[in-house]
């Protein structure tokens, strides 16, 4: 038995914790999202079309590094490329993808880790300036 409040205290008699996962597994998400479509949205500052181009070859440089699959990132990169939604859609399912949100910010691998996109690789800002 353990200190008021531990981990091991909130473990069910089955061995999952409180909110029904089992401790130590990563997150799924509950239900996956059928529906979804690339975001709408304004950028905090004016930015060009190169600046856009240049944040999303920094993101897709580095953010494989941080953690997830490698397969996965090309895939999402892929997917954030597409000139439709019925290839991003394909690519997503042959990929065994699992998104997470309408907006195509939040996916999941089949292992459940997590891969946030920020908005800039999937669409270009309504404020873009020319």
């Amino acid at each position: 038995m353990g200190c008021i409040g531990s981990k091991d205290d909130a473990l069910n008699q089955d061995g999952s914790d409180a909110d029904g996962g089992v401790p130590g597994e990563t997150h799924r998400p509950d239900k996956a999202t059928k529906t979804f479509s690339k975001p709408v949205w304004k950028s905090d500052e004016t930015m060009t079309m190169e600046e856009i181009k240049s944040k999303r070859d920094v993101f897709w440089d580095t953010q494989p590094h941080y953690g997830g699959s490698r397969e996965i990132w090309d895939a999402l990169k892929a997917v954030c490329e597409a000139e439709d939604m019925e290839t991003a859609k394909l690519i997503i399912e042959s990929a065994g993808i699992i998104m997470g949100s309408a907006d195509m910010t939040t996916y999941y691998d089949e292992r459940g880790a997590k891969y946030d996109l920020p908005k800039y690789v999937l669409s270009f800002p309504t404020n873009l300036a020319s």
